[in-house]
């Protein structure tokens, strides 16, 4: 079996009885200590999924899998072309498997991660926020929006939050499930909490959860991100309008009305002020409002004429 064939097989009925079947304890090991460590429910979930691809692909227990066919499989996969980012994603459960679980971190002592060109992130226009709102024609999905281009939830964090999250007295929205299991407060604006009123006496979803699907069960991300991919072809915007972006220009926007970035840290939930640069460090409006210092040089008007 291919590293490409054990990958895309994961999370398959049939390729979870075999892989469960070659995890062994192991597996159940890997979700407790994943658990204790205190990552959030997606990244539990991606490293555990990264695993189970690996012991795919040699279909033998982790505990007799080692360097080599770490470096084996770590080579598959660079050699079908997986991004960098997917390629960190990987090897970040690998060594969580290695390192934590099994104890054996030497095994996984090699891997770098790897390196990532960074791009700037697309940011939305105001105007195509508000065509995104306009389109997205059932309230708990614009609700969602407004939570993450409003107060700079993720998807995730939205999608989590519950009834008594919604502090209207103070004026603050608890996110009491950041990444990293990290909690914190983000202001609520009031136009956010007209709304989110406006949504739920709409809708009164069952509580505790804030927005539910159609089973009563607690709104999935995927749900939305597929919202706003409708949305975004119904309002005919050409850019891309992802969950990303919608943060990310909820951020954008902040630097440029002059919020200072520290603040902003705090309201994203960065534990590292580097994270915050890399959303804010170039924005058009900025550029637009720096004046070179040839400009203010004197008498250089005459030189020029």
């Amino acid at each position: 079996m291919s590293a490409e064939t054990a990958t895309s097989l994961v999370g398959g009925a049939q390729a979870g009885a075999a892989e469960e079947v070659a995890m062994g304890k192991i597996g159940d090991q890997m979700r407790q200590d994943l658990a204790a460590a205190g990552y959030a429910e997606g990244t539990r979930r991606a490293y555990w999924d990264v695993a189970r691809a690996f012991v795919a692909r040699f279909m033998k227990p982790p505990a007799e899998l080692g360097r080599d066919e770490i470096r084996q499989y770590a080579e598959e996969l660079r050699a079908k072309g997986t991004s960098a980012s997917r390629l960190k994603q990987h090897f970040a459960g690998i060594k969580f498997l290695y390192e934590k679980t099994l104890g054996r971190p030497a095994e996984v002592s090699f891997l770098a991660w790897p390196r990532q060109a960074r791009r700037l992130p697309h940011v939305a226009s105001a105007e195509d926020i508000g065509a995104l709102f306009v389109a997205l024609q059932q309230p708990k999905y614009r609700a969602i929006a407004m939570l993450m281009y409003g107060a700079g939830l993720r998807v995730g964090e939205a999608c989590r939050l519950e009834v008594t999250d919604i502090d209207a007295g103070r004026m603050v929205i608890h996110v009491r499930h950041g990444k990293g299991n990290r909690p914190r407060d983000v202001p609520l604006s009031p136009t956010l909490l007209l709304a989110l009123r406006a949504y739920w006496q709409q809708e009164r979803p069952p509580k505790p959860h804030m927005f539910v699907s159609r089973r009563g069960t607690r709104l999935s991300p995927e749900s939305m991100r597929t919202a706003l991919k409708r949305a975004r072809y119904d309002a005919g915007l050409k850019r891309r309008l992802t969950p990303h972006v919608l943060r990310h220009t909820f951020a954008t926007h902040l630097l440029e009305a002059g919020t200072d970035v520290r603040v902003i840290q705090e309201l994203l939930g960065h534990r590292n002020l580097t994270t915050t640069e890399g959303y804010t460090r170039v924005t058009h409006a900025l550029m637009s409002r720096t004046t070179s210092p040839l400009e203010r040089l004197p008498g250089v008007d005459k030189l020029v004429r």
